[in-house]
C-alpha cells in the first residue's frame, strides 16, 4: 500500500487546503469589530461633511493651522507599517516565522512612532490655545484624531500578541496573525481617511 505524504505543517489553525478555498483572514469576531467601528468612524465622517458644508470658512481656517508636515510623516509611517504587516503576514502563511517576526517587529516600530509623532503635533496647537472648545472644526479634529490614536495604542498591544505568538516555541497561530493584520490595516485606512478629510480637502 503507497503510503500518503503529510502535508507541510504551517500552523495549527492555518492548512494550504484552508486557504486555497479563500477563507476570511483573520477570526470572524475582529471583522465584526472592524465593521462596527467603519460604521462609527462614517456616522463622523459624514456628519463632518455636513457641518463643513454649513460653515466652510470656519473649517478652511482650522485647517490651514493643523501641521500639514506632520501629518504627511505620520501617514507614511501608517503607510511602511502596514506594508511590513502585509509582508509578515504573507510570509507566516508560508511557515517564515523567523521573518514574519522581524517584519512584525519592524511594523511595531514604525507604528509606534505614530503615536510621539502625534503628541508632537498636539501640544504647540493647545498650547496655542487651539482646543475642542475653539470652533466646530476642532471639535472634530481632536475627536477624530483622538479616537484614531486610542484605535493606533490598542493596535501596538495587538501587534505585541502577534509578535510573541511568532516567538514562541510552537508554530504560530496563522489565525492570530491574519486577526493583528486586519486591525491594523483598519487603523491605516482611517487615518488616511482623516488625512484627506482635515489636512487636504479644501
Amino acid at each position: 500500500m503507497t503510503e500518503v505524504a503529510a502535508e507541510p505543517s504551517i500552523g495549527a489553525d492555518a492548512t494550504p487546503d484552508r486557504r486555497a478555498r479563500g477563507h476570511l483572514p483573520g477570526e470572524a469576531s475582529m471583522w465584526f469589530f472592524v465593521i462596527g467601528d467603519l460604521l462609527i468612524f462614517g456616522a463622523y465622517f459624514v456628519s463632518y461633511m455636513y457641518f463643513r458644508g454649513q460653515d466652510q470658512a470656519v473649517f478652511l481656517a482650522g485647517q490651514a493651522n493643523v501641521n500639514l508636515n506632520i501629518g504627511i510623516v505620520n501617514t507614511v509611517v501608517l503607510l511602511t507599517s502596514s506594508l511590513f504587516v502585509a509582508l509578515g503576514t504573507s510570509a507566516a502563511r508560508t511557515g517564515k516565522a523567523a521573518d514574519a517576526y522581524r517584519l512584525f517587529c519592524a511594523a511595531l516600530v514604525c507604528g509606534a512612532a505614530f503615536p510621539l509623532l502625534k503628541i508632537c503635533e498636539y501640544l504647540p496647537e493647545i498650547i496655542a490655545g487651539m482646543t475642542p472648545g475653539t470652533n466646530l472644526f476642532f471639535m472634530y479634529y481632536f475627536v477624530m484624531t483622538g479616537m484614531h490614536l486610542c484605535h493606533v495604542l490598542l493596535g501596538l498591544v495587538i501587534l505585541c500578541f502577534v509578535i510573541r505568538n511568532l516567538r514562541g516555541p510552537s508554530e504560530p497561530r496563522i489565525s492570530l496573525v491574519e486577526t493583528g493584520a486586519t486591525y491594523w490595516h483598519m487603523v491605516d485606512i482611517l487615518w488616511l481617511i482623516l488625512f484627506a478629510l482635515l489636512y487636504l480637502m479644501r
